[in-house]
């Protein structure tokens, strides 16, 4: 099949990232206004955030004990004491709608040079990563963050997990490692020594707990390549080409796929999530072979040419995708990507792909400064 990537080409990327920490985000950037939201994606640019986002950003307000409720927290949005800013901007990714604040814990990946750093995950629907204003979902990342601090932090600074490993037994097991996860959940959890029975019962049932690390190998993998930053905020989907100071964007429209039952006319936001990082470092979409019954869910929506493109795109040398094939193919790269309900009450309404717009990744799109500060600079290890 053209395009077809070994494991080990595939897992290539993520040699020498390990996870190897747990944190609180304001401990790995300890110079962070705590009025300081970060979100996926690009900046909104003075637009306003689109209401999952809200909803994510007035949960971390009450996760601070900044708001005494929920309505409080969005009226806190709407003053100036607190901003939203593009996660990676600061080295960290963040999935879909979810929104970072300072006290959150966050899994810490990397090396030795650099770290970048993801928010720990609460659980299945109803999660703050889908927009929910349900408090079930405060109450369970509360629950989550606690016991990775007390447990899965001291576990891992003494175990560090290497992340190739865990992508190169999911792709052997049918994942592609972004919209499918539970084999590569599996061989995390399989490598945590030092956490109890509960805990990793716990995290076992939650398939989607490895996606943010993942999520951070991928951002630290890109690192040096032509693709520095990618994501959407559900408005615009954005690049930031290596050595640029700003993204580059354009609208974004919502991925196409399965729709979940009785979601079959539910208005879905534009492609957001900064999970988008995984595709665009060989794997989602660009290991698509490797997870056949997506392959035939989306059979019907895929391009003609989806088994080709990660060979067209992914650049050998460092297998990830390219932004000057990008330009050169007008090939757009496949990426994995949920689908959030537009509306207040946010929700997931299904999964599937987005292609972004290939002139985004055009040359003219690099800048000549370098971009913002790394999730490990002064931070603890």
């Amino acid at each position: 099949m053209t395009g077809l990537r070994s494991i080990a080409a595939c897992a290539a990327p993520y040699r020498g990232a390990q996870l190897c920490d747990v944190r609180r985000l304001a401990e790995m950037l300890p110079g962070l206004d705590e009025g300081v939201l970060l979100h996926a994606g690009p900046p909104y640019e003075g637009r306003p955030a689109p209401a999952p986002v809200r909803n994510a950003a007035a949960q971390a307000l009450l996760f601070e004990g900044a708001a005494a409720d929920f309505e409080e927290a969005l009226r806190l949005l709407d003053g100036d004491e607190y901003f939203l800013a593009p996660a990676q901007d600061y080295g960290v990714v963040t999935p879909l709608a979810q929104v970072v604040s300072a006290s959150m814990p966050v899994l810490v990946v990397g090396d030795e040079e650099r770290l970048v750093c993801a928010p720990v995950v609460e659980g299945p629907p109803p999660a703050l990563r889908f927009g929910s204003p349900d408090a079930q979902c405060l109450a369970a990342l509360r629950a989550h963050a606690s016991m990775a601090l007390r447990e899965l932090g001291p576990a891992l600074r003494e175990h560090p997990v290497d992340v190739a490993d865990v992508v190169a037994q999911a792709l052997a097991a049918g994942d592609e490692c972004h919209s499918r996860t539970a084999a590569a959940n599996q061989a995390l959890i399989d490598r945590l020594d030092g956490i109890a029975d509960d805990y990793h019962a716990l995290l076992a049932a939650n398939p989607g707990f490895v996606l943010p690390v993942i999520m951070a190998a991928s951002a630290w993998a890109l690192a040096g390549s032509s693709i520095e930053s990618v994501g959407g905020n559900g408005l615009a989907f954005g690049v930031r080409l290596s050595g640029a100071a700003t993204w580059r964007t354009a609208p974004a429209q919502p991925p196409q796929g399965t729709r979940l039952p009785g979601a079959a006319q539910a208005q879905a936001l534009g492609a957001i999530g900064d999970s988008a990082v995984i595709d665009f470092c060989g794997l989602g979409g660009q290991a698509l072979h490797y997870a056949p019954t997506l392959v035939e869910e989306w059979r019907d929506r895929l391009p003609p040419d989806w088994a080709a493109r990660a060979g067209m795109l992914v650049d050998p040398a460092n297998g990830t995708v390219s932004a000057a094939r990008i330009a050169a193919s007008g090939m757009a790269p496949i990426v994995h990507l949920a689908m959030v309900g537009a509306t207040p009450a946010g929700g997931i309404v299904g999964r599937g792909f987005y292609l972004p717009p290939v002139d985004i990744f055009a040359a003219e799109a690099a800048g000549s400064t370098a971009p913002g500060t790394a999730c490990g600079t002064g931070g603890a290890r």
